[in-house]
C-alpha cells in the first residue's frame, strides 16, 4: 500500500500540474490499471452557521445561513466540501439535499478522472451550483490530499502573492457599525454595504473611525444611473477603492453608461453567475466578482479567472458567510486574482474547520494537501 501511495502521490503531481484545465488521469491504483476497484462514497449533512452580528444588505436581513457539508471518501481518504446558501442564491437544505441525492459517485474509480467526474456532476440538472460546489470542492480535497500537496501548488501558485482580504461591515446603525470597524482594526481594506437610504452616513461613520481603504458593495440597491454616478464622485473622495454591482442587473446600458462615466471600477457580481455571462459583462463593467457557491466550485472559478483576464477585465473572489471549508476552497486561487473579499468564515460564530488564516489583513494559505483544513 506504501508504494502504491507514492505512486498516487508523484504520478498526481506530475499529470494535474502539467495543465490548468485538464485534470484527468487514469493510471493511478491497482499497479497497470491504476484504479482502485471501489468507488467514491458522496455523503452530506445540514448545518447552520450563526453570525456574529446581523448582516443586512441593501434588501435584506439575517442571523444565519444555511450550508450544507460535504465529504466524499476514497480509499481511506476523504475530502471535505461545502454548500452555502444565502436566500438570493434560491438554494436551500431542501434543494441540495434533492440534487445530492441524484449524485452517485460510486461508478467512478479514479478520483483523478476530474474533468469526467465533474460533467457528471453538472449534467445532472440546471443551475444547483451551490450543491455542484460541495461536491466539486470535496474533490478537490480529495485529490489534493491523495498527492499529498495543496491545490495552489498543483496549479504551481505562488502563495506570498494572496492579496489582503476585505472585511464586510453590513448595514446597521451608527454604533454598531463604530464597532464592527474596531473589530476589524487589523484589516487593510473594508468592504462596506450600502444601498438604503443612510449611504453617506454609513460612510461619515465609518471615516470617523479609520482612514483605511474601503469598497462598496449597493448589491442593485441604486436605481437612477445619474444619481449613482454623483455618488460615486463623492465615495472617489473618501478613497473608495472600487464600487461593486450598483445598479440592478438587468439596467445593462446603464450599468455600461456607469462604468464608462465612473472614476471607480464598477464590478459585477449578481450580473455574473457562472463563464457564460463574461462575454455579456464585457464592456459593461470594469471586472467581475467570482464565487464558489455562484459558478459551481473551482474548476469553474479558474475557468472564468483564465476568462476574465483574456478580456483585461479585473478579477474580484468573494463568497457567502461560509466555513473555512469553502474559504481555504476559494483562497487556493487568490493568488490569481486582484481583490479578495473572503472574510465570510470569520463572520461565523460556528465555524467546523480550520483553514486559510488572515494575518494583518493578508490572506496566509498553509501547506496541508487539498483545500488546507482540518475538522474541529
Amino acid at each position: 500500500m506504501a508504494g502504491r501511495r507514492e505512486f498516487i502521490k508523484q504520478a498526481g503531481i506530475i499529470s494535474v500540474a502539467a495543465g490548468l484545465a485538464g485534470y484527468g488521469c487514469s493510471n493511478r491504483k491497482n499497479n497497470a490499471t491504476g484504479k482502485s476497484a471501489k468507488g467514491m462514497i458522496l455523503t452530506f449533512k445540514p448545518y447552520e452557521v450563526e453570525l456574529k452580528h446581523v448582516f443586512t444588505i441593501a434588501g435584506s436581513s439575517r442571523r444565519t445561513t444555511p450550508v450544507m457539508l460535504t465529504e466524499i471518501e476514497f480509499d481511506g481518504i476523504t475530502g471535505y466540501g461545502e454548500a452555502s446558501m444565502p436566500p438570493y442564491l434560491g438554494e436551500s437544505h431542501e434543494t441540495v439535499s434533492a440534487f445530492l441525492q441524484k449524485v452517485d459517485l460510486s461508478g467512478f474509480n479514479d478520483p483523478f478522472l476530474m474533468e469526467d467526474i465533474l460533467d457528471y456532476v453538472d449534467g445532472i440538472a440546471p443551475g444547483n451550483y451551490a450543491a455542484k460546489a460541495s461536491v466539486d470542492i470535496a474533490l478537490h480535497d480529495l485529490v489534493g490530499k491523495i498527492v499529498n500537496q495543496p491545490w495552489y501548488r498543483i496549479w504551481g501558485l505562488n502563495p506570498d502573492k494572496t492579496p489582503g482580504t476585505s472585511f464586510t461591515i453590513g448595514i446597521d446603525t451608527p454604533d454598531v457599525v463604530r464597532q464592527k470597524v474596531h473589530e476589524a482594526a487589523e484589516f487593510n481594506i473594508l468592504k462596506v454595504k450600502l444601498g438604503q437610504d443612510n449611504d453617506r452616513e454609513m460612510i461619515e461613520t465609518i471615516r470617523s473611525v479609520t482612514d483605511v481603504p474601503l469598497c462598496v458593495d449597493v448589491n442593485q440597491g441604486w436605481k437612477e444611473k445619474t444619481a449613482a454616478l454623483d455618488m460615486i464622485h463623492w465615495l472617489a473622495e473618501r478613497n473608495v477603492v472600487f464600487v461593486e454591482q450598483p445598479l440592478p442587473a438587468n439596467l445593462i446600458d446603464d450599468n455600461a453608461w456607469l462604468t464608462g462615466e465612473s472614476p471607480l471600477p464598477v464590478i459585477a457580481d449578481e450580473s455574473v453567475q457562472t463563464a457564460a455571462d463574461i462575454k455579456s459583462a464585457y464592456g459593461v463593467y470594469s471586472g467581475i466578482n467570482i464565487k464558489l457557491m455562484k459558478c459551481g466550485g473551482m474548476r469553474a472559478a479558474l475557468k472564468m479567472i483564465n476568462t476574465a483576464r483574456s478580456l483585461g477585465m479585473k478579477v474580484m473572489m468573494g463568497c457567502m458567510t461560509e466555513t473555512s471549508c469553502a474559504i481555504s476552497a476559494a483562497t487556493q486561487l487568490s493568488p490569481l486574482i486582484d481583490w479578495a473579499d473572503l472574510d465570510g468564515n470569520l463572520l461565523i460564530s460556528n465555524d467546523v474547520f480550520d483553514g486559510v488564516k488572515v494575518n494583518r489583513g493578508k490572506l496566509v494559505l498553509n501547506s496541508r494537501p487539498g483545500i488546507g483544513v482540518q475538522k474541529l
